[in-house]
């Protein structure tokens, strides 16, 4: 099972990994309000975590076959009865809840970020009601 468990972190941490730095590439863009940034950081990383657990949820409705860690595995190490197809399930299910709390603990601190930025004085500049 372990060679199952590092080919599942390896596929899974690579896509967390893509997904971050799209949530970079969008809190850059709101380099102008800091607290703005970290504040948008925060709701993408929840966004991202929710698809992590949604992922882990319906692990297994779906085929080993059909995911990316069964493309990087070998014939020998590929389930090949219900009981492995049941463990590769566990596994896949594990990695995906991990990386989700994971996500959702840097979630929380991106949020305690921007709650700080807002208590020491910043503004959400571009942000203001009734502005025109």
């Amino acid at each position: 099972m372990e060679p199952i468990r590092q080919v599942a972190v390896m596929c899974v941490a690579r896509a967390v990994s893509f997904g971050t730095l799209a949530i970079v590439c969008v809190m850059v863009s709101f380099a102008f309000s800091p607290p703005a940034a970290f504040r948008t950081g925060a709701v993408l990383s929840l966004v991202m975590a929710i698809i992590l657990l949604l992922k882990a949820h319906y692990v297994g409705w779906q085929q080993p076959k059909h995911t990316e860690v069964w493309l990087y595995l070998d014939e020998r190490t590929r389930p090949r009865d219900a009981e492995a197809t049941r463990r590769f399930t566990s596994v896949l299910r594990e990695v995906y809840g991990r990386f989700a709390a994971g996500t959702l603990l840097v979630a929380c601190g991106l949020f305690a970020v921007s709650v700080l930025m807002l208590a020491a004085g910043m503004e959400l500049h571009g942000f203001e009601r009734g502005v025109r």
